[in-house]
């Protein structure tokens, strides 16, 4: 397996310590942040951050009317990836103004699927 770009693996250690990651949705309309990507054609990105502190900075200008919601590892892996999938979105990792990371869906989630912390059944 490849070695990952540091700025996804900051990503995971933080995501894989909190269970949690981060997506502004609209307080209105419930609709989520999705952007052009910059790097391909005709394709969608999901921005996620790996903190609602890192996300909520966003929350101006355009999306002034956006807040960080948490999306736990075992929901997205459950409910999101089918989705995203579906509508052939990538994910943009910790955006920070034009600066991110964007990955295959299937890249990302098979890699957070690896940090998911399983809850024991006693």
């Amino acid at each position: 397996m490849s070695t990952l770009p540091s700025q996804f693996s900051d990503f995971l250690t933080q995501v894989k310590a909190s269970q949690t990651l981060w997506a502004l949705q609209e307080r209105s309309s419930e609709g989520w942040v999705v952007l052009d990507s910059i790097n391909f054609e005709d394709t969608d990105v999901m921005p996620l951050w790996s903190s609602a502190e890192l996300a909520k900075k966003h929350c101006i200008d355009e999306w002034q009317d956006y807040t960080p919601v948490a999306i736990s590892v075992a929901d997205w892996l459950e409910f999101w990836v089918e989705d995203l999938t579906s509508d052939n979105v990538m994910v943009g990792v910790n955006w920070q103004d034009e600066d991110y990371l964007e990955l295959e869906l299937g890249e990302f989630s098979q890699q957070v699927a690896s940090i998911e912390a399983f809850k024991k059944e006693h």
